[in-house]
């Protein structure tokens, strides 16, 4: 199975947007040396469609999922309690550190789980529930 990718470069630490298309675990490969170096920010989505587009950010254990499903519509998922619902966050968004509250928080690990799920059927709506902004 082969999917789109944009990520993190574990070298200078920047996000680098030039998409890649390869099988997924070389997406896997990125994910893991990116948690190696604690933080990351990857785009994902089909290579038959532009959308729908799934980010994670994550800084240590915590993790924000963020779906893209067309050019005006995104959401987050909510979260799994890692984090009180008033606590802010900060995970790389692209290569910025942005302040997320608790409730849309996730562990890195089940994050990752439902990235890797995306990226087996290219639906979103399984993952969980949805907060569109």
């Amino acid at each position: 199975m082969n999917a789109v990718w944009a990520a993190t470069s574990p070298e200078s630490g920047l996000f680098d947007p030039v998409e890649r298309c390869t099988e997924v675990k070389d997406l896997s490969d990125r994910f893991n040396r990116l948690r190696s170096c604690g933080q990351g920010y990857i785009e994902v989505r089909s290579p038959n469609r532009e959308f729908p587009v799934l980010t994670l950010a994550f800084r240590d254990d915590h993790a924000v999922v963020h779906l893209m499903s067309d050019t005006e519509r995104t959401s987050l998922l909510v979260g799994d309690g890692i984090a009180p619902s008033g606590a802010k966050v900060e995970v790389p968004i692209m290569d910025d550190l942005a302040p997320v509250t608790g409730d849309c928080v996730l562990k890195i690990d089940q994050a990752w789980g439902l990235v890797h799920d995306f990226t087996q059927t290219w639906e979103a709506g399984r993952l969980g529930e949805w907060c569109e902004l």
